[in-house]
């Protein structure tokens, strides 16, 4: 691994942001500045917490602590993703509910990589 880049559970949060990021443009106006922001930060932070971790891979417990932050940020996601899907009927909330799902897994399966594997 050269850069955080080459790691997939960036990429993918990152592709996940960008489709969170036109989705929620689609929401009613007045809720633009509020469902929408705090779940379109809440998907920009998984990517972020994944970078600022990778960064800080030296120190194995810190990178541990920043993937645990993407973690919580993916479930905060979801759970904005939840809310939106039982209010508004915006198509793509169900696939992009799976692929978050999915995702959890993959960032808590890395995590455990780190555990056990990484050595600082």
């Amino acid at each position: 691994m050269k850069s955080y880049r080459d790691l997939d559970i960036y990429n993918f949060a990152f592709q996940y942001a960008i489709q969170v990021h036109k989705i929620s443009l689609k929401l009613p106006k007045f809720e633009l500045y509020e469902q929408g922001s705090q779940v379109r930060r809440s998907s920009k932070s998984i990517k972020d917490n994944i970078v600022e971790g990778y960064g800080r891979r030296v120190y194995k417990q810190e990178f541990i602590k920043f993937l645990v932050y993407a973690h919580a940020s993916l479930l905060e996601c979801l759970s904005q993703l939840e809310m939106i899907d039982e209010l508004y009927e915006i198509e793509e909330i169900a696939e992009l509910r799976n692929k978050y799902d999915l995702l959890g897994g993959k960032i808590y399966s890395f995590q455990q990589y780190v555990e056990n594997n990484w050595k600082s």
